[in-house]
């Protein structure tokens, strides 16, 4: 527009000076400008775009080859085309490093009529997350560049790398107590109210037992089975504020502590009890469906910052995955595991409060924390009192050194003061030690 509004100027001045030269000139440049403003509008509207398909589910380590195809469907060739493929900045800069790319995300070509140019490259995941691969931005214009025109070409790819799942040392499938979560180890009681099967009736079975369809069917006497009343299962409360994981090794403890609640969440599903999962983090498919991946912009400036910003993670509402058994479970509860973010929403002691009511009484609570607040500890405590089993893994994440038990840490006095038993890790390795020895009381 300042092209335009330069030339009138000139063009007026040439008229009313009469300088022919000047007006001749200003014609020229009008006709240059309107042309190539065309002729790039016209462009980058023949470009059609065709991402490949690729992997949408990986391991930490692995590596997805990334190809899109950019076809010139117009009858012009293309003169110069920019593609450049978005990732987000942080997994590339941040540290510890998220993501290796090898090949060319940023790509200049001629794209000829009816001809297909293709930017490929590899992308390596170092870390669990979810990524969103672009989108891809094309940027052309004239060749006297006095137009330029940008354009999201392709919707972004999101990879889900899932967490890393440890073996447990000393985990013991027959010992049913893994990490406490059998509270009765012999069958004192059963519960009526869930029924295990049927068997034929015994001498001294009382009248409430009798299961009499089964009776009538068979004609002859036979009872209910119950299954104990026990605690079975686990519950697992991660805290991932971000005040909690403060300073450099803020972001490797995230990691530790992610891991931890995967090998405990895996061990209790190998056992065959119920497990479930409560975060104040936030899920990074929400973020994506609330705030969408923002393509509309006006310069490339724009369209840079728009497709790789991060939004504010202010949430309040937790994420709750109740206690069930299965493998569609496990496999939510990893895939929640590997989308989570930190956030500066509900702290941890506001996190029991809220979720309480949702946690069932029949599973251990495993709270995996990094710091302990005297907050933290009575909102703890409370769930004892109120006759959970509580048992939390303290993510000692940058001490090395086994504490002096003899004076324990101000962490261990807090929790042993409101009778919470618990565990600590001090690095991913640690974590096969975790349940070495069974935490029961």
């Amino acid at each position: 527009m300042k092209w335009f509004i330069g030339i009138f100027l000139l063009l007026v001045i040439g008229v009313i000076f009469r300088l022919n030269l000047l007006v001749y000139a200003m014609y020229v440049m009008l006709g240059v400008l309107i042309l190539s403003r065309y002729f790039a509008n016209l462009w980058v509207k023949s470009l059609d775009t065709k991402r490949r398909p690729t992997e949408s589910t990986v391991e930490i380590g692995d590596s997805v080859e990334v190809a899109i195809d950019v076809y010139n469907s117009g009858s012009l060739s293309v003169p110069w085309l920019l593609l450049e493929e978005s990732l987000g900045r942080a997994g590339i800069v941040e540290v510890p490093r998220r993501l290796e790319v090898e090949g060319d995300r940023i790509k200049l070509v001629r794209v000829k009529a009816g001809r297909t140019e293709t930017i490929e490259y590899r992308v390596k995941f170092l870390m669990r997350g979810y990524y969103q691969l672009g989108p891809l931005l094309l940027e052309t214009g004239d060749v006297f560049g006095l137009h330029r025109r940008f354009r999201v070409a392709t919707e972004p790819h999101f990879v889900l790398v899932m967490p890393k799942v440890l073996p447990l040392q000393g985990y013991n499938l027959a010992s049913r107590r893994p990490i406490g979560e059998i509270r009765v180890a012999h069958r004192l009681f059963e519960d009526p109210t869930r029924v295990a099967g049927i068997r034929p009736y015994q001498r001294g079975d009382p009248l409430n037992r009798i299961h009499w369809r089964a009776t009538a069917r068979t004609g002859t006497l036979h009872s209910r089975l119950c299954e104990t009343s026990r605690v079975a299962g686990a519950v697992f409360l991660l805290d991932f504020h971000r005040l909690s994981y403060p300073g450099a090794a803020g972001a490797g403890a995230m990691e530790v502590a992610i891991t931890a609640v995967a090998s405990l969440a895996n061990a209790v599903f190998l056992q065959g009890e119920q497990i479930g999962l409560v975060s104040n983090g936030r899920d990074a498919a929400d973020r994506i469906r609330i705030f969408g991946w923002r393509a509309e912009f006006t310069t490339r400036r724009d369209a840079q910052t728009r497709a790789t910003s991060i939004v504010p993670n202010e949430r309040l509402q937790p994420i709750v995955l109740p206690a069930r058994k299965g493998a569609d479970q496990f496999d939510q509860i990893l895939q929640s595991l590997a989308r989570l973010e930190p956030t500066d929403g509900l702290n941890f002691a506001q996190l029991i409060e809220e979720t309480e009511p949702r946690i069932r009484r029949d599973a251990t609570v495993v709270a995996v924390l990094r710091h302990v607040t005297p907050a933290t500890a009575v909102a703890l405590g409370e769930l004892v009192r109120r006759g959970f089993v509580v048992t939390a893994i303290i993510i000692a994440f940058d001490e090395f050194v086994t504490p002096d038990w003899a004076q324990p840490p101000e962490w261990a006095t807090l929790l042993l003061a409101h009778g919470v038993d618990f565990r600590y890790v001090t690095s991913e390795e640690s974590i096969s030690d975790l349940c070495a020895e069974a935490i029961v009381r």
